[in-house]
């Protein structure tokens, strides 16, 4: 099997790609390596991945057909995984336009791809910012039509292409919208590393809101396991949430959680709630237990405390990435 998989060099890309190489699947990966986070932890997780026989990469951007074309030319791709994306929902308030040219033409231009080279199964990665508006715990069902930031208005305009190229040629769709992913060599930009290393260098920890805000936390291992499994399912056209599915964990109760395991206090810098973000999130899992036979297995404080090991063992050069 030959998986192409965008985004490769990303947080989630990285993982799945090394679960994929390691049940025997070669994969093709692409990635722009943008700024919008520092390169050098991305450049770190494809080091890795080139340790393996079976991976390539092609540094491209899926906005480039006519890379994607070459690529699709030369090799008979079984699956594409797209986890290429514009993310971040505050700085999609500030440049909106490349949201939409990446989360929307990006992955049209592989949809159209595919159905030119007879490619049938395409996974994609949504997000839990989509459910602005809905009643928790959050069912794929709900209608998701309020999105509150331009980054959650590309995403359920991706999910909509990619069911009219299911219905018009008959491509193989699977959604998988995630929920707060954290973990090892995770993204700079996102709470959970942030916080640590704030904290581990007294620095004051950026608080939007009371902190009664809450999410439904999901270790990395199990969003890539269920990305792969995903892959490895004839659906139709299924949107499947991968979350915690327990109830969604304050970041008070988080930021509590870290200072235990650094045995250090956070120094507060509370800013109003972003109007961009959601208050709560809180998947029901329920048809990614039925449908790919999967549930998380690393609860919130075994997953923190291999992060925390993590973050020590690469501390020395963590200390040159600016953690916005």
């Amino acid at each position: 099997m030959l998986y192409l998989i965008t985004g490769v060099a990303g947080f989630i890309g990285a993982k799945t790609a090394q679960f994929a190489l390691d049940n025997g699947v070669k994969i093709i990966g692409i990635d722009n390596i943008n700024n919008y986070y520092s390169p050098i932890i991305k450049i770190h997780r494809l080091e890795e991945l080139k340790k393996y026989q079976n991976f390539t990469f092609i540094k491209g951007d899926i906005e480039d057909k006519v890379i994607l074309e070459t690529i699709f030319k030369s090799n008979k791709i079984d699956a594409v995984i797209n986890l290429a994306a514009r993310a971040g929902v505050r700085y999609s308030l500030i440049n909106p336009f490349i949201y939409a040219s990446t989360n929307y033409i990006g992955t049209l231009n592989l949809l159209d791809l595919m159905r030119q080279f007879n490619v049938s199964k395409y996974v994609m990665a949504s997000t839990s910012s989509i459910y602005s508006g809905s009643p928790m715990p959050f069912k794929e069902s709900a209608s998701v039509n309020q999105p509150i930031s331009p980054y959650a208005a590309s995403k359920k305009a991706a999910e909509l292409i990619a069911y009219t190229y299911h219905h018009q040629f008959n491509l193989d769709v699977s959604i998988v919208r995630y929920f707060t992913v954290y973990g090892p060599s995770g993204r700079p930009d996102m709470s959970i590393l942030r916080f640590i290393k704030w904290i581990d260098e007294q620095k004051p920890l950026v608080l939007y809101g009371d902190g009664s805000q809450s999410r439904d936390f999901t270790y990395i291992d199990d969003i890539a396991l269920g990305t792969l499994l995903a892959s490895k399912k004839k659906v139709g056209y299924e949107i499947i949430n991968l979350g915690g599915g327990d109830n969604p964990i304050p970041i008070n109760t988080l930021i509590s959680k870290i200072e235990i395991l650094l045995k250090k206090k956070a120094l507060l810098d509370q800013k109003p709630f972003h109007s961009a973000d959601v208050d709560s999130t809180w998947a029901d899992i329920t048809k990614a237990k039925k449908i790919l036979n999967w549930e998380p297995k690393i609860s919130l404080d075994e997953g923190l405390k291999k992060t925390v090991e993590w973050y020590y063992k690469n501390k020395s050069w963590l200390k040159e990435i600016n953690f916005i």
